[in-house]
């Protein structure tokens, strides 16, 4: 052949090649045009448009300045406390806001924001190709103008039609104002962490000063956050702003924005806050905002998790929950919520009452001020699942202090934790509290307390005075997987894989658990067996009354109803003649249970009666040796102090008995109905 026809082949080749492809492409088009129309894609695209539109159209500047004061109320419609966010205060008109401000967040933000229309073309395209490879947006390409439109207008909602509906309002927004505009609007409605908004109200919340007398390195300091509030908090990650404040100056620096010598002293100047001293927010606040928070982030359908498969999967979600809980705990600030909580302000103020005189004698403080010895208590209410009462500590008063140890700390709880992982899931498989089990020293296994050993003894006995023993031979019978598996069913957050052993059954658990999860689990077995996720939210308004979100507070089978109520009245023994006899309440029946750790670093008492069920922890914060620390010591009295008093005038009311293995003590129909249901179920949990 020719070296012409060879030639000519070969284009003829290529021509081919190069068609097939055109071909190729214009069919995925036409697929891609098909899908679009005819999927209904189109019409959502043009109702988003259309909704973009709207919203923009309905503007002013004063959108841009306004914001709306949330409410909480207690269980008797008093107001506890308001959520404002301070924008309206601290805005700041273009001319006011430091020339440093803008060029820092046009450098580290949008380098095109003075060119673009309000969208960067190909950073959207790199924040599509990442959405198609991981089936999410899970990377930013948003401008400036379409972080404003996001901010004042839509949520934080990663689904793509909230990202198209971002880009149609940014748009439109550049139509109608200026880009100075947009950047005053941007510099005072973006969040920088811990109810900041705006940068004159970070300026003043962290440096305590107007953000005109402010640094470049303190200004690219706070620059800094918006990015992740989290990730970049001053106050909890400051080596995180540091380093982007570093960025921030490079990209100063390369743009042209400032000199060397500028970016070099910036870069050496040495950060120190200077928060100003504010009222700390109490036990009920912080209690009731995490749980408004969560409240809403279940009512925009994230999806609460404690259970993972792999520590990459754990890493991945706590990641995606701080920025679903900052995205909700914004909202509080600015949307005007009601919130409507089953606080009862009487009884807190008993509890923290009963825990403040109890450890009265405690006076030792840290270098901060805070008293070394704590205490943290939570009460439930029995007929309804929810919170009555939250003390997180001793009451002090401290600026800016907030630990909430009823629902922050995690302790290892000691005895306190037998019924939940151990006795109760033994009741559902053929033992009573009649059974006969054997105390007696265990090789290489656990001592009772005193070193004292009974032999054989029933199953009632051990519960009474707390036989390491037993607990351990029926965690071994039972296998810790199981019994962890109850724990796990209750949404205790803090299991770890290594809690899977027999120390578990004295409540040796890596990472511990917190009071509210006691008091949840207690509450669980006076609910025959009926777990109730514990929160003091029962219903969320916006500021014209429609409801938002209302709790409707559902329960889930964790013990069999038998097993309940037979461990419910060995608890009753316990007061009566075992390890929490002297705290029973004078004319009220009750079931509790004490619980000490090692050395008595950790002590706890958890009880109920059919109206309420109260935990209560006292330790320090450091963990140490406190003598005479026992579940029936001071966590005892305190529970003693509180329930006394919110118990009185109300009725005695008796447990529900137990059926025992030949049908005795069969009072109605209810209980022979409970246990026919029982022998129908399997014994997992």
């Amino acid at each position: 052949m020719s070296k012409k026809k060879k030639k000519r082949k070969k284009k003829y080749r290529v021509f081919w090649f190069f068609a097939r492809v055109q071909i190729l492409l214009l069919l995925i088009i036409a697929i891609a045009l098909g899908v679009y129309y005819f999927g209904g894609y189109a019409q959502k695209v043009s109702e988003l448009q259309a909704d973009a539109k709207r919203l923009v159209s309905q503007s002013s500047e004063s959108t841009f300045r306004s914001v709306q004061t949330s409410i909480v109320y207690d269980a008797n419609g008093q107001q506890i406390s308001t959520l404002k966010g301070e924008k309206d205060v601290y805005y700041l008109e273009y001319d006011q806001i430091p020339a440093y401000a803008t060029a820092a967040m046009v450098s580290i933000e949008d380098k095109k924001f003075y060119r673009h229309n309000g969208i960067d073309v190909k950073a959207i395209i790199r924040a599509a190709k990442a959405m198609i490879e991981n089936g999410e947006v899970t990377q930013g390409g948003s401008t400036i103008t379409q972080q404003l439109a996001r901010n004042v207008f839509l949520n934080q909602d990663v689904k793509w039609e909230r990202k198209v509906e971002e880009m149609f309002i940014a748009v439109d927004l550049e139509k109608i104002y200026s880009k100075d505009k947009i950047m005053e609007f941007y510099m005072n409605n973006i969040y920088f962490g811990n109810g900041y908004y705006g940068i004159q109200a970070a300026s003043i919340g962290y440096f305590n000063t107007e953000v005109k007398n402010l640094s470049l390195s303190q200004i690219a300091f706070l620059c800094a956050i918006p990015n992740n509030p989290s990730l970049y908090d001053p106050i909890q990650h400051s080596d995180n702003t540091i380093k982007r404040r570093d960025r921030i100056l490079d990209n100063m620096l390369e743009d042209g924005k400032i000199s060397q010598k500028t970016h070099d002293e910036a870069v050496a100047e040495t950060i120190t806050l200077n928060r100003p001293q504010k009222t700390k927010n109490d036990y009920v606040e912080t209690y009731t905002y995490n749980c408004a928070v969560r409240a809403i982030m279940a009512q925009e359908g994230f999806q609460f998790q404690t259970e993972f498969s792999n520590e990459e999967e754990r890493q991945n979600y706590e990641a995606n929950y701080k920025i679903a809980y900052e995205d909700c705990q914004k909202s509080l600030y600015t949307k005007g919520y009601r919130i409507y909580t089953s606080i009862d302000l009487t009884m807190q103020q008993q509890l923290q009452d009963a825990v403040d005189s109890n450890l009265a004698e405690f006076t030792e403080q840290t270098d901060d001020g805070v008293y070394t010895l704590q205490g943290a208590a939570v009460c439930i209410d029995n007929h309804t699942g929810y919170v009555k009462a939250i003390v997180g500590g001793r009451n002090q008063n401290l600026a800016g202090y907030t630990l909430n140890r009823g629902y922050q700390s995690f302790r290892q709880p000691g005895s306190a934790i037998k019924p939940l992982i151990v006795y109760t899931p033994a009741l559902e498989r053929q033992y009573t509290p009649d059974t006969i089990v054997s105390d007696a020293k265990i090789e290489d296994g656990p001592s009772n307390a005193g070193g004292s050993y009974e032999g054989d003894i029933t199953l009632r006995r051990a519960v009474e005075k707390s036989k390491n023993t037993v607990a351990w031979n029926l965690l071994q019978e039972l296998t810790p997987k199981v019994g962890l598996s109850y724990l796990k069913e209750m949404n205790f957050s803090k299991l770890d894989a290594k809690d899977e052993n027999l120390t578990s059954a004295l409540g040796g658990l890596t990472n511990g658990v917190s009071p509210i999860e006691m008091t949840a689990a207690y509450a669980t077995l006076e609910n025959e067996g009926k777990y109730r996720e514990p929160t003091c939210i029962v219903k969320i308004t916006d500021a014209d009354g429609v409801t938002l979100y209302e709790n409707q507070m559902e329960e889930k089978q964790v013990y069999k109803v038998n097993a309940s109520r037979m461990m419910t009245d060995m608890l009753v023994s316990v007061m009566q003649e075992g390890t929490g006899k002297g705290l029973a309440l004078d004319n009220m029946p009750c079931a509790g249970k004490t619980g000490t750790t090692n050395d008595n670093k950790d002590g706890w008492f958890a009880g109920y009666t059919s109206y309420y069920t109260t935990c209560v922890w006292v330790g320090y914060d450091m963990p140490k040796e406190l003598p005479g620390l026992s579940g029936a010591s001071y966590p005892g009295a305190i529970w003693k102090t509180f329930m006394e008093q919110i118990h009185q005038g109300l009725a005695p009311v008796n447990f529900n008995p137990y059926i025992d293995e030949n049908k005795q003590n069969l009072n109605n129909q209810e209980y022979l109905d409970g246990v026919q249901e029982e022998e129908g179920e399997e014994d997992t949990p």
